[in-house]
């Protein structure tokens, strides 16, 4: 808890020291994502361009397929939750391809070079950044996809064990299943989401994208899983809570007058800023994580001293030369 409470503190102090650069040309680089994830959380069921009732559509009727109990409330939450995800992740994917991973490897690229970080990097240091991010991203999303499937598969098979055993008409113990797969499915999918985003920021920092950034982001990650969690946990709630604020002053504002007047318009435009200056802090919270996770690393090598030690022996003059410990017998 004292070394995540440190990262944060480094990453805030980071933050505040180079307010102007990261408040200005990061945040508005990541402000068309930023408003593309507002927008997409605003829009209207009914909508034309809105694909949640399909999606949701979808998935229930692969839930009752695949035997899940159809008057779980639990269930019926988890599967609008994901729904939601799924579609706005599909709205917002041109805007995360470009301009988020632009904004992030515009940080990344700061933070590397923080003696010049006032001075505008080069378009060919960006897309050197670019590239590994945009990897590392395609194959995060695949992994994201295979934790869910997962998590889904695990709780088709507890729900048809149950149902062989007889269990499945007692509400109790439904409900007690119902909410343990819930638990499950957010550990796992909360397990994946670190180790992805661990997995940006070695490609940021290094260079490297792809399967291989996530295979070091699960060894550098390994043990330290609730560290990991308890510093995404901070932004995160700042991020839900801005998107409700959205909800509140703008969305509302606009169902109750019918119409989006200049005032609330600019306010929009203000909570989609100050939503693309927290994922920059976002970002520069992994750089800070990653570091610390190098520097200990570091420092564990280095602490593996070969002790040697002397032994007498008669037939070398009364000493047997040194050895290494591990050659010991």
């Amino acid at each position: 808890m004292e070394v995540s409470c440190k990262i944060l503190r480094r990453s805030i102090h980071s933050f505040l020291q180079n307010y102007h650069f990261f408040t200005s040309s990061a945040a508005f680089l990541a402000f068309p994502f930023s408003a593309s994830v507002l927008l997409s959380q605003a829009l209207s069921p009914s909508s034309p361009a809105s694909l949640l009732p399909q999606i949701y559509n979808r998935f229930r009727i692969l839930f009752d397929a695949a035997g899940f109990p159809s008057s779980s409330q639990l269930f019926t939450i988890l599967n609008l939750k994901v729904s939601q995800t799924l579609s706005s992740s599909i709205f917002t994917l041109p805007f995360t391809l470009t301009f988020l991973l632009f904004a992030k490897a515009f940080t990344f690229h700061a933070l590397n070079n923080h003696k010049t970080i006032f001075s505008s990097p080069s378009l060919k240091s960006i897309i050197s950044l670019y590239k590994p991010l945009l990897q590392t991203y395609v194959c995060s999303c695949f992994l994201i996809l295979s934790a869910n499937a997962s998590a889904f598969g695990l709780l088709f098979l507890a729900f048809s064990f149950i149902e062989r055993l007889g269990f499945s008409s007692s509400p109790s113990f439904l409900f007690f299943m119902s909410a343990s797969g819930a638990v499950l499915f957010s550990v796992i999918l909360a397990n994946a989401l670190v180790i992805c985003n661990m997995a940006m920021a070695i490609s940021g920092v290094e260079g490297h994208g792809g399967y291989l950034a996530i295979l070091k982001g699960c060894v550098l990650i390994r043990g330290r899983t609730s560290m990991a969690l308890f510093l995404a946990l901070p932004v995160n709630v700042a991020l839900a809570a801005i998107e409700a604020l959205f909800q509140f002053r703008v969305v509302k504002a606009y169902h109750v007058a019918g119409k989006a007047g200049p005032f609330v318009g600019l306010e929009g435009v203000f909570i989609a800023y100050l939503y693309s200056i927290f994922i920059i802090l976002d970002t520069i919270v992994s750089f800070m994580f990653y570091k610390s996770l190098k520097e200990e690393s570091w420092i564990g090598e280095e602490d593996k001293h070969f002790f040697r030690i002397e032994l007498p022996d008669e037939d070398n003059n009364g000493y047997l030369g040194t050895k290494n410990l591990e050659e010991l017998p």
